[in-house]
Formats: structure tokens, sequence, C-alpha cells
């Protein structure tokens, strides 16, 4: 390990106060011995980095997908008090909820005869790739409709069922939204977009459940053994890096004028309570809103797919849930005692809300919120369930994916596009892009192992395993 960073106890590492100067909490973050080796000093100093800003509760905390990001390490959750904390874009990302929807369909493996036709099927429906653009007429109304509505505004015109908004987290939709933050730029990027699922890490995924872990809490999910089902990751494409980076600049400034000392520029921020944080605060949920009118157009565009080669009905394909990554939230927890509202940052974090927690819907009240944490093209994903611990220890937060080990430029070196889906199809996994480099990049080679991250986490006890899913046919962004 690091030197100056002290195991507490099992997968829980602390760095402590003074690792890196004007630190006001510890940084707490958990990994087996395995991944402790995988372990960047950069995301540790990032870290320790995030402890130092204002208004901070408890602890910097980093999830065993820990790794350099921008500003906040990927993997990093941070609470803020309203009256003394700040919002940092770095504390949340470019992609602003960045995050995965999962569906089920009552297909087992073998009623796919022909499975290159269904992924063939599934990328001609869901425009993917860079410069991507959607096969939707959205207009300016529309758009607005999306940053206020989120999931709902797609739900309303056709693109969904009431019951998807319940399976969502929030369902679909942050109220503090304010379309008068968002640039003429940013909706610019915006209106060819919807309904595409980008580049990078993104994916839309056929799986199989090949093991269950917690009946109970499967079927309360949906999940049965051997079943199909579809799995989404996106986020807010152009509109969401575009409000990000305008912001940026706005709280660079804000950050001297508030004379708010950060040992990193990446870190700049607003007190919450200022004109720019409140700012910030309201474009970010209204980017946050888009991803999630953005997913809910995929899922339907796939669903059809389904609907075409199966003679499924559309209620066949209930969504499981929706989480999100990249987020800032107002939130109440125990703090010394008393129960408070704090901005709490997930960046490449995963709300894992246990039983009785608010905003869950009723039939899962007694379970906790389904948590999906995906693997790699060649790798598992996974279902887990919110837990008690993870609200009283890590801010109702878990991992939220395997974590990379490897740049998108050592990857493209290491193995052609090619090379790596040849290999995954000799496994049986289809993979289907718009060119090999984005399977290069996304290599299951440079991700972290799936099931030792969903392990740690279960260890820790801020997730509980439910089901493993494997892949079948994947299409990457």
């Amino acid at each position: 390990m690091i030197d100056g960073v002290i195991r507490l106890a099992g997968d829980e590492w602390e760095i402590p106060k003074g690792f890196v100067p004007g630190m006001r909490v510890p940084g707490r973050f958990f990994l087996s011995d395995s991944l402790a080796a995988l372990l960047e000093p950069g995301a540790v100093q990032q870290l320790a980095n995030v402890a130092t800003m204002p208004g901070i509760v408890r602890s910097a905390y980093g999830m065993p997908d820990i790794h350099w990001g921008y500003g906040f390490p990927i993997g990093g959750v941070a609470a803020f008090t309203l009256d003394e904390g700040v919002i940092s874009p770095g504390g949340v990302g470019f992609d602003i909820n960045c995050g995965v929807r999962l569906f089920t369909t009552p297909l087992a493996k073998a009623d796919i005869k022909k499975p290159r036709e269904l992924v063939e099927s599934l990328y001609k429906a869901v425009p993917t790739g860079v410069g991507a653009k959607s096969t939707q007429k959205i207009s300016p109304a529309d758009l607005t409709a999306m940053m206020e509505k989120g999931a709902r505004f797609a739900v309303e015109a056709g693109f969904g069922v009431e019951r998807d908004l319940d399976r969502c987290e929030d369902r679909g939709c942050m109220k503090q939204a304010d379309i008068r933050a968002v640039s003429p730029k940013a909706r610019a990027r915006g209106i060819p977009q919807g309904g595409t699922l980008g580049s990078g890490n993104h994916f839309l995924e056929v799986q199989e459940v090949s093991e269950i872990y917690d009946e109970a809490a499967a079927q309360a999910f949906g999940l049965v053994k051997g079943q199909v089902c579809c799995m989404i990751h996106c986020g807010s494409r152009g509109l969401g890096h575009q409000v990000c980076t305008d912001h940026l600049k706005d709280l660079e400034t804000a950050t001297k004028k508030y004379q708010i000392a950060l040992p990193d520029r990446q870190l700049a921020c607003a007190p919450l309570q200022s004109p720019e944080g409140k700012a910030y605060f309201g474009a970010m949920a209204a980017s946050a809103n888009y991803a999630w009118a953005n997913r809910q157009l995929i899922m339907d565009a796939a669903r059809r797919q389904f609907m075409r080669m199966f003679s499924l009905a559309y209620e066949d394909m209930p969504l499981v849930y929706d989480v999100t990554h990249n987020v800032a939230k107002i939130e109440e927890y125990a703090v010394d005692g008393h129960r408070v509202p704090l901005c709490v940052h997930r960046k490449g974090a995963t709300r894992s809300f246990g039983p009785g927690a608010p905003d869950l819907p009723p039939d899962l009240t007694g379970i906790g919120q389904p948590v999906i944490i995906p693997g790699s093209m060649g790798t598992s994903s996974y279902v887990l369930k919110g837990t008690t611990a993870a609200m009283e220890r890590t801010f109702g937060s878990t991992c939220h994916g395997s974590g990379r080990v490897m740049s998108r430029s050592q990857a493209k070196k290491k193995q052609t596009g090619k090379e790596v889906a040849d290999h995954l199809l000799e496994q049986g996994i289809i993979v289907r892009a718009p060119n090999e480099a984005a399977i290069a990049d996304e290599a299951p080679e440079v991700y972290k192992p799936s099931s030792e991250v969903v392990e740690v986490v279960a260890r820790a006890g801020i997730s509980a395993l439910v089901a493993r899913l494997t892949p079948i046919g994947v299409i990457k962004g």
C-alpha cells in the first residue's frame, strides 16, 4: 500500500488527515489486497484533495473501482453541508448522469436462434458512436421538456409506460432543474443526440441471468435464472459535457471570488448557496433529466426490436431499475445524531439505498433499491441491492463498475479491435461497434475484475449480491 495510508480492518483503508495539507476530514476507501495492488497513487492524492474542500462531512470516500479522474477520483463520494459546503463539477464529471438501466424479457438464451441478427437489429435501431444523430425529431420545445421532465417526457410521448418511472432513481427527474442555466451551445448539442448511445464506454448489452444469490430480492426485482435481459449504459451526451465545460469556467472564477483554497484547480467549486453554485446545480439537474429521457428513448427502441423479432408484448419487458453514476443530489443523513440535508456528490459511484429509505417504490421498500454494476464486454455484470449499512457508512453509496486499469491509448497498442472481437466470439459473445478502435479500447483486460469489485462492496456491507449476468451480445459506442 502507498506510504501513509492505514489499513483499518479487512478491505477498509484510511488516508489520515495531514496526508496532504489542509485536509478537514480523512479519506476512506474499500479495496481487497489484489485490487490494492492496482491502486494509482494519483487516485489516492485526489481523494485526499477532496477532503480539503469546505463543508465536507465525515470523510471523502473511494469505492473499490476507484481510479484517477478529473478533480475527484472516479469511484469517489463526498457529502457537503448546505450552509458551509460547496458544489463542484469535478465531483460530478463531464458526462452528467451517466447511468445504467436494465430491463428483462421472458426469453431464455435458447429462444434466441439468431443472436447476431438480434445484435444487428439493435445496432441499427440505436444510433451509436461519435457524432451519432437521433432518429427522433427533437424540437426545441421537446428539448426543454426533456430537461424539465426527464424520463417522463419520453413516457408521455409514447416511449414507455408509467411503471418505468417507478423504477428510475428519483422517478427519472430532478426537480431542481433550471434550464435558464443551460447555454444555447449546450442546447444545440442536445437536440440531435436524444436517443443516441454515444461512444467510449457506453454500451447496450444483451445478457443472460446466469446465477441468483438472493432469491427473495431477485423475485422482487423480476429476475429469474436463465432469463434474457438488456442493459443500457449512457449519459447526457454532448449537452451534459457542454454544461460542465460552461460552468467550470464560472466556478474557477468563483473559487477565487470566495477565496476557497484548493490543492487542485480541477476541484473548482462555489458555495452551494452562491449564485454560481445554484446556477451549476440547476444546469446539472437539467442535464441529468436529459440523460434519463435519453435512456428511456433508447430502451423503447430496444424493446421494439425484441417485439418485432420475438412477437413479445411491450409489457413483457419491464424495467428492473435505472441508476445514475455521475450526479450531486440533496439527500438527508444522520450526522452526529441529527438528520441533516447534505449535497452528496457521486462521481462514478452508485446510489445504494437500503430498506426503508426514501424514493423506493412501494414494492421494494422492504428490500432496498436495485444496484446495477456493469462488467466489461467479456466479464459478468451484477445486480445487487442497497443496504442500511450503506446509508450509515457511505452516504448511501457503492461502486459503479469495474474501474479501468489501462488508458485507452495503451489498450489500443495492446490489441486490435478485431483480435478482441475474435477472442470474445470464441467465448460466444458477439460484439458490434462503429469501428475496431471502439472495441480495442474497451477490451475486458483494461478493467479490474468485476467479480472482485462486487465481492469487496458485499464484504463491506454497502450493497449485497442478488444476481450475476453474462454477456451474449454487446453493442459498443
